[in-house]
């Protein structure tokens, strides 16, 4: 294999790619609105600080623990580089995860300002949607299967 992080990366950008997709045919519609029941400004009050604490609270641990355990193979030596070469793929799907929920924050949060600036305009579109549902699964996807894969690599 060229580089010891390849099946990660692979994974992560397979992962979104596929989730995307059955988020996209499972839904229906063509426009979306952000407020629940038509009730003006409900989103930013309730479900947005959720969403970005939720999100928040995934990457922190995900960077923690990406941090921990560069550390902590690093402690090994230089004699354990081929232990620090089984960790690439599963570190790099968990810094995905931190990826894509970045960009799940900031395209919830810009399409939720645009449908609140334009709110007659139907500026909340399928793709719009579907793609921040991708992101925000992937994020979610990413962090779990990082870590499932990361505790196996480290008791192999």
């Amino acid at each position: 294999m060229a580089f010891a992080g390849l099946a990660g990366i692979v994974t992560a950008l397979g992962l979104f790619a596929v989730l995307w997709l059955i988020v996209f045919l499972r839904t229906k519609g063509s426009s979306f609105t952000f407020d629940p029941a038509g009730n003006d400004g409900e989103f930013a009050k309730t479900l947005l600080p959720i969403y970005l604490d939720i999100t928040k609270f995934a990457a922190g641990l995900a960077a923690a623990s990406i941090v921990f355990c560069l550390f902590g193979s690093s402690n090994f030596g230089p004699s354990n580089t081929r232990s620090l070469k089984s960790f690439a793929s599963p570190l790099f799907v968990v810094a995905m995860s931190i990826i894509y929920g970045v960009l799940f924050m900031i395209f919830l949060v810009l399409n939720y300002e645009n449908h609140r600036n334009h709110p007659n305009a139907n500026s909340y579109t399928r793709f719009k949607y579907t793609r921040n549902q991708a992101f925000g699964f992937s994020a979610l996807a990413c962090f779990c299967l990082g870590y499932t894969w990361l505790v196996v690599a480290a008791t192999r």
